[in-house]
């Protein structure tokens, strides 16, 4: 009976995936240094724990050409790659190439996630992808200089464009010539449609495309939204701003030249690199807070885009169980809590927002759980395969108003044409 049972023993031991059928996933994981190395250090830990080894496929620098790789790879069906990094906007374009995750996560495990989060990654019933950090516009500010000056944090725009001005003009005159008040990342592409998707629905002005299908974006609270904000440039904002990235509002916030930023969640483990603190060019130390983004006037709410990246199996993986374990592993919240504390990546597990190793990494972490649960979602959904056509055909109108080339009210109108002729009356 001994020999029976140690034989039941060794074949067990042997049926043992990780032991006996050990493969090698490939994963494309972001381009940019930092997170690269969160994905890497996730990665190599779970193949040390299941006996799988991991690859990294190259990925290119540019949000547009990762998109158009992944979709020429998928659209070959080749295998080269098992779990792909994908932008929040991707499912409804890519959904098809992806296997049904909720054969392998369950319930239970999904519930821990932030519900809308979930929604945007579940199209026709199939959960394409799952959450692995969130993102949604915020607010950074010099704390220092607010107190500096007896001002408060904004609460709305019209009191961020006053609080920022009344800053930027004290600083100038004690002698930091190159002090602006606001500074935010405005180029034309897909990072302009998220900050002023941002602007619109804190004023009211709904988002672009509504759940129906119809165009909805030629409305006077989105004209009041586009006003206010071109009038921000060669005010309070530098007009460079209209070809900046997020790295290039980082880069000019982090200078100590600027008292409002509006930015990614993971910009403040830039600024925590620096203990917080940033030297200026002028003299003394910056010390940066972070806060949601204001309101479009009283009546208003504070909104931020939904952003961040999610983790895919291609349905061409040779082995989709297996790369579906390594999904479960980077997704879970043990792993989603190490990202939070090394590299302020935003959880999209719920409770890791009330953990206090969490709190102490990211003490603004609180602020978030109202954006996570109600953010301002970009009508991918409804587009579905037009979406980066017509966010192309938005953030294009917006950037001629910021630079003064068409009035918001002309601009608005003509891209609601636009947009209705593109959506066939609503049928996308």
């Amino acid at each position: 009976m001994r020999n029976v049972l140690k034989g039941l023993a060794i074949a067990t031991i042997l049926a043992s995936p990780a032991l006996v059928h050990a493969e090698t996933i490939t994963i494309a994981c972001g381009p940019e240094d930092d997170e690269l190395k969160q994905c890497r250090k996730g990665a190599k830990d779970w193949a040390k724990k299941t006996g799988n080894q991991v690859e990294f496929a190259p990925v290119p620098l540019k949000r547009k050409d990762q998109f158009t790789a992944f979709k020429q790879q998928l659209s070959e069906k080749r295998p080269d790659v098992d779990v792909y990094r994908v932008d929040v906007v991707w499912p409804g374009m890519l959904a098809a190439h992806f296997i049904d995750l909720k054969l392998y996560v369950s319930d239970e495990v999904l519930n821990q996630h932030f519900p809308a989060i979930v929604q945007n990654n579940t199209v026709g019933g199939k959960l394409v992808a799952m959450p692995w950090f969130a993102d949604a516009g915020l607010l950074f500010y010099r704390k220092d200089l607010l107190k500096k000056y007896g001002q408060n944090p904004p609460t709305t725009w019209q009191e961020l464009e006053e609080v920022a001005r009344k800053l930027q003009q004290a600083e100038r005159k004690a002698g930091n010539g190159k002090m602006w008040g606001f500074v935010f990342a405005a180029k034309a592409d897909e990072i302009l449609t998220c900050t002023a998707l941002e602007w619109i629905d804190s004023f009211g002005g709904g988002t672009i495309v509504g759940e129906d299908g119809k165009v909805t974006i030629n409305n006077k609270k989105a004209v009041e939204a586009l006003t206010t904000a071109a009038g921000w440039i060669n005010d309070i904002s530098p007009p460079e701003v209209r070809e900046y990235e997020e790295k290039n509002a980082l880069d000019f916030f982090l200078s100590g030249n600027a008292v409002f930023m509006r930015n990614w969640p993971e910009a403040w483990a830039k600024a925590k690199a620096r203990g917080g603190k940033l030297k200026c060019e002028v003299k003394g130390k910056c010390e940066v807070a972070v806060m949601a983004l204001p309101k479009g006037g009283k009546d208003g709410k504070s909104t931020g885009t939904l952003g961040g990246w999610h983790l895919a199996v291609s349905r061409y993986s040779k082995h989709p169980e297996i790369a579906a374990d390594l999904v479960k592993y980077l997704t879970s919240p043990e792993e989603q809590k190490r990202r939070a504390i090394k590299a302020a990546h935003n959880p999209s597990v719920m409770a890791l927002y009330k953990d206090p190793e969490v709190l102490n990494a990211n003490p603004f972490y609180p602020s978030l759980l109202e954006t996570f649960t109600n953010p301002v979602a970009r009508p991918w959904q409804v587009t579905g395969r037009q979406y980066d056509l017509m966010s192309s055909e938005f953030f294009n109108a917006v950037h001629a108003v910021l630079s003064g080339s068409g009035t918001p009210e002309d601009k608005l109108k003509g891209l609601q044409k636009t947009l209705e002729r593109m959506s066939n009356e609503g049928k996308w």
